[in-house]
């Protein structure tokens, strides 16, 4: 009975300490991304054009870097000491971020910062998810939900209680004292998390890559922060230039696509098959994350200006948001439906129904269509320019369930279907392609940015409702082609399972 027991209670509390970690990790992420734009619109003077492209170079850069941090984790430092590195480097960056000026340089350097820490952080967490659970596929999807879930319930207290911090310090002590206030608030969160680990490190040392059961050779770990430090000043210089994002972009999406064509050209009939459904599920994937850079873009923005910021139930006022606050509502909604589709997951699975990942993909963007559609339609329950709301809250509930059926099984996807030496590099290029869609996305949300010198509601209103409007058409055409792909990607998997 012990050694029953043993392996399942350790399986546990290891699931537990990553969970906590990257709920830390998120609670800073999120902090600051709830505010970033306006931080730039409204305190740095940034256009919407200028605010959007930086914020889609900097979160594709934040997307793109895991790659290398997870190839660092496999190979050099270890997984385990990779991600910890990476939690103490983000730390770092938002203390940065607290220092009140209002030079962009100094902006750029310290999100350089949050990149690379980001970059050693991130990929690593979800390896170390994947090496609890390996050997044990039927749980998988599950375990990776409710990673989902646990980590937004950071983003959904930060989100909530950064904006609150940022107003509150500005009106009591003014001079915008209160954005870097509240960015060092994501400073003290990660700090939390570090703690945390430490406490319950004791549950994490069975597991990790080879390097991480081996002694720390300095010489790697100082040649690994040596090239931190340059690519913090290379982040830096692409969020500076819009010529050399846009390369970078290119760049980074083209080398993910050829390491990909290079590995299924080089592996055996059911690697290759494996590799072809998850680069399909990724292009996928792609797509999705245009939408998703919406929620801290355009429609930040739109709920600056085209929201009500009051929440009315039949004429009585029950609270009142900052228009930062709503986005919020993405980990809230996260939160409430992770647990249905995690039940729904397991039960389908133990009777032999559960669906195919790339049908779950298919089935989100259809949400994720209906989710824009509500926004698209805004305008109907407009009063001077200004929409209800609860448009905001059903919005983003059908939004949030497409973000679980696609970018919520995409670690699971890679897991699944990428042989286990590639683990933390695949993983890596998962957050690659993620990251190139969302410099799109920032692309896209322009088409939705508002002139200089236009501040009236009802000109406003109809700029974001054609855009939200456009991008549910969008979301209804991904749908078919995922629909269309569906038979192939069926064969793929009966290969890769060695069933066909």
């Amino acid at each position: 009975m012990t050694t029953t027991s043993g392996p399942l209670v350790a399986k546990g509390r290891s699931f537990s300490t990553v969970c906590l970690i990257e709920l830390w990790e998120r609670f800073g992420y999120y902090g600051m991304q709830a505010l970033i734009v306006y931080f730039m619109v409204q305190q740095l003077g940034f256009d919407d054009r200028r605010a959007n492209l930086v914020w889609g170079a900097c979160a594709a850069l934040i997307y793109v870097s895991p790659a290398i941090g997870g190839w660092i984790g496999d190979k050099i430092l270890g997984t385990r000491r990779t991600m910890l590195l990476g939690a103490a480097v983000l730390s770092l960056g938002y203390a940065c971020m607290t220092m009140p000026t209002v030079n962009s340089w100094l902006l750029f350097s310290a999100l350089g910062v949050i990149v690379v820490g980001n970059g050693l952080f991130k990929a690593n967490a979800g390896n170390l998810v994947r090496k609890i659970f390996e050997g044990d596929d039927s749980k998988l999807d599950s375990a990776f939900t409710i990673y989902y879930m646990a980590v937004n319930v950071g983003a959904a207290v930060s989100q909530l209680f950064t904006p609150w911090v940022k107003d509150y310090v500005n009106v009591v002590y003014g001079h915008g004292y209160g954005w870097h206030a509240a960015f060092a608030v994501c400073c003290i969160g990660l700090l939390f998390g570090l703690v945390n680990y430490f406490l319950m490190r004791q549950s994490m040392r069975h597991i990790g890559s080879e390097p991480d059961y081996r002694p720390i050779q300095w010489g790697r770990f100082f040649a690994v922060v040596a090239g931190a430090v340059a690519l913090v000043g290379l982040s830096a210089a692409i969020l500076q230039y819009e010529w050399l994002a846009r390369l970078f972009v290119i760049v980074a999406g083209l080398s993910v696509l050829a390491i990909f064509l290079f590995l299924i050209n080089k592996g055996d009939r059911r690697e290759r098959a494996g590799l072809i459904a998850a680069l399909v599920l990724i292009v996928q994937t792609v797509f999705f994350f245009i939408f998703y850079q919406q929620m801290s873009s355009s429609l930040a923005l739109f709920a600056l200006r085209n929201v009500d910021w009051d929440f009315t139930l039949f004429g009585t006022h029950l609270w009142t948001w900052s228009p930062a606050q709503f986005q919020a509502l993405n980990p809230i909604w996260i939160m409430v439906l992770s647990p249905i589709l995690a039940t729904i997951y397991a039960r389908a699975g133990s009777q032999g129904r559960d669906l195919p990942i790339a049908a779950k993909f298919a089935l989100g963007f259809a949400v994720v269509a209906v989710g824009f559609f509500i926004y698209g339609f805004a305008a109907q329950f407009a009063t001077q320019g200004k929409t209800s709301s609860w448009i905001m809250i059903w919005g983003y509930g059908f939004y949030s369930l497409g973000e679980l059926l696609v970018s919520g099984l995409g670690l699971a996807m890679i897991a699944r279907y990428v042989p286990a030496r590639m683990g933390g590099f695949m993983m890596g290029a998962y957050f690659v392609s993620s990251g190139c869609s969302q410099y799109l996305g920032g692309i896209v949300a322009n088409f939705a940015s508002v002139p200089e010198g236009i501040t009236n509601p009802l000109q406003t209103l109809p700029i974001y409702t054609r855009l939200f409007f456009n991008l549910g058409c969008a979301a209804v055409i991904c749908t078919v082609l995922a629909l269309a792909v569906l038979p192939w990607m069926r064969r793929l998997t009966r290969i890769h399972q060695g069933l066909d």
